[in-house]
């Protein structure tokens, strides 16, 4: 028997874009259906953003206390123990897991239903037994891990961000294939955790950032011990008593490297498949589903948030999609979705964070009117206290002062990057970060030293000393 069920509102999906319109809809008082076929939480809470810190954190933790002789302290690492990491991981994951729980969402006066969805018509969905209509219909299904056609790889164990974080010890050679911001906060967290680390890139690492930044990250985690290759093409992969053998080309040589375990981080695609879009008239391709600014797909009853709509796959800007579809579906206000001012954090050690445009996109978008702003950390007090002098931030702008991005690499990165996402936001200008008062010593004082370097030239000018003496004679 099929049950019929007819609501305002139904979410295919309960990742982090799914599970905040279905509480905002359900509080504000919409009869709200959450359609989940899998894990409450979705990819960030089980397999992304909190396994991976947590990994990461491990690994902090363990490169700490080789950096400890730094600081006068003698101390050596006797054991890194696999179930003490994957312990904490899952511990991590288990603490957090009640906010996202089927629990929560029910007794918020959402209905749950944990099966598969597709599309039966223009504003209903089918999941298990139930027939859904619904006055509009919100698909946020996510992504997951791109496995590219390599040769070989249908033969051959890997592990992708789905499966790494459920291994019962530490890889002894972990080699990775991609050099986006997962293949290398995963590289350097087992680095420091005790693994050999290859890393194969086709092009250059994290290339969406700013290459002088990256650079500082290349260099920390070559220091850290990473083998990084760029610029190679893998040709296949084979199986070597009991191993994973990557065979590739480098400057035309064909070249091979074994390792114990191969990690897959070579970008990711959209959930769409056995969705039945075409049931309801839904517009996508593989790399996401079609929406406008509204974040409505060509079906107008129907939106699409987060990753599966294409554009930047962050947590962050599924949460904020759930505030748009929100405004539209449930008060018919036409907000429209705003991504200039999205900040991404790569969480290595050093962090690098980025907002608006970064230096190259800058250049090519106003050509030679800009003003690049830099300041090192090794010039920040509390970064040489902290014995964290590596770094810089990046700050661009107009002649006139008008900002257009920032960019920070160095120790709390994704701690800094927050004031330039609201001074963009609110079109400030370069003077009113100068103008701030930072406390002394903190690392935000970089963010003042670079806004104020835009003023350097003009006030320490020949211009501003015949000023000044002029001044003098009146006494």
């Amino acid at each position: 028997m099929i049950k019929k069920l007819n609501v305002d509102m139904c979410i295919i999906g309960a990742g982090s874009g799914g599970l905040s319109v279905a509480a905002g809809a359900a509080q504000m008082g919409a009869s709200t259906v959450l359609i989940e076929k899998h894990k409450m939480g979705g990819d960030c809470l089980n397999y992304g953003c909190v396994p991976s810190k947590a990994l990461l954190a491990a690994g902090h933790a363990a490169q700490a206390v080789r950096a400890s002789n730094n600081f006068g302290i003698q101390a050596s690492i006797e054991k890194i123990d696999p179930d003490g990491v994957y312990g904490h991981i899952r511990r991590t994951i288990a603490t957090i897991e009640p906010n996202d729980s089927v629990e929560r969402f029910q007794s918020l006066g959402v209905q749950v239903i944990e099966a598969a969805a597709q599309m039966a018509g223009p504003q209903q969905v089918i999941a298990g037994d139930t027939l859904i209509t619904a006055r509009r219909i919100v698909i946020a299904t996510g992504s997951r891990a791109f496995i590219p056609p390599i040769p070989g790889i249908a033969d051959v164990p890997h592990l992708t961000n789905e499966t790494v974080f459920d291994l019962d010890r530490i890889p002894s050679h972990l080699i990775v294939i991609g050099g986006g911001p997962i293949g290398i906060e995963l590289a350097q967290a087992h680095q420091h955790l005790g693994s050999d680390v290859s890393v194969l890139e086709m092009f250059k690492i994290m290339p969406k950032d700013d290459p002088e930044l990256v650079d500082v990250v290349r260099q920390q985690i070559i220091d850290d011990g990473v083998k990084l290759l760029e610029g190679v093409e893998v040709i296949r992969l084979e199986k070597s008593s009991g191993r994973v053998r990557v065979v590739f080309s480098k400057d035309g040589t064909e070249q091979s490297i074994d390792g114990s375990h191969l990690l897959v981080a070579a970008g990711r695609r959209p959930n769409v498949d056995g969705l039945e879009l075409e049931k309801a008239g839904i517009i996508y391709t593989d790399k996401g589903i079609d929406v406008d600014a509204r974040l409505r797909t060509s079906n107008r009853k129907v939106f699409a948030i987060g990753d599966v709509a294409g554009g930047l796959q962050f947590t962050h800007v599924a949460g904020y999609h759930a505030g748009v579809v929100i405004k539209n579906a449930l008060f018919r206000l036409p907000a429209k979705a705003d991504h200039r001012f999205v900040p991404w954090v790569t969480y290595t050690s050093p962090e690098l964070s980025q907002v608006g445009l970064n230096e190259r996109d800058a250049r090519k978008k106003y050509g030679d009117t800009i003003k690049v702003l830099c300041w090192p950390y090794a010039e920040n007090d509390r970064a040489q206290a902290e014995g964290a002098p590596r770094g810089m931030i990046k700050v661009i702008t107009t002649y006139k002062g008008k900002i257009l991005g920032c960019g920070i690499v160095g120790r709390q990165a994704s701690e800094l990057i927050p004031l330039w996402v609201v001074a963009l936001t609110k079109a400030m200008k370069i003077g009113d970060i100068a103008q701030m008062i930072a406390p002394y010593p903190s690392l935000s004082e970089i963010s003042k030293r670079a806004a104020s370097s835009y003023y350097t030239s003009s006030l320490f000018s020949e211009k501003t000393r015949k000023i000044v003496r002029f001044l003098s004679w009146f006494g």
